[in-house]
């Protein structure tokens, strides 16, 4: 997994993140200059750590429970598949 990677995937984290907090900022009535650049900084700051926790994660070769749990793989039931045989 190359630079490209982590940089779409920070990219996927942090734009949504920084709309939603200028969302919530447009919401409270306070959308100032300042307000916005906080916002900006929350977004990178979070979204730097959510990245680089999972490059961690990935250097060191460890499983991702979430990431299992999302992908799980249906058990094996013992019934016969479509084409008749036991799998």
């Amino acid at each position: 997994m190359g630079a490209a990677f982590w940089i779409k995937r920070y990219l996927l984290a942090a734009v949504p993140l920084f709309a939603i907090l200028v969302v919530a900022e447009y919401v409270k009535g306070t959308t100032t200059r300042a307000n916005i650049l906080s916002a900006a900084l929350w977004a990178a700051v979070a979204a730097g750590i959510f990245i680089g926790a999972a490059y961690r994660r990935h250097r060191k070769g460890q499983e991702c429970a979430a990431c299992d749990a999302a992908l799980a793989v249906p058990a094996k039931t013992g019934k016969p598949s479509k084409g008749g045989k036991k799998p």
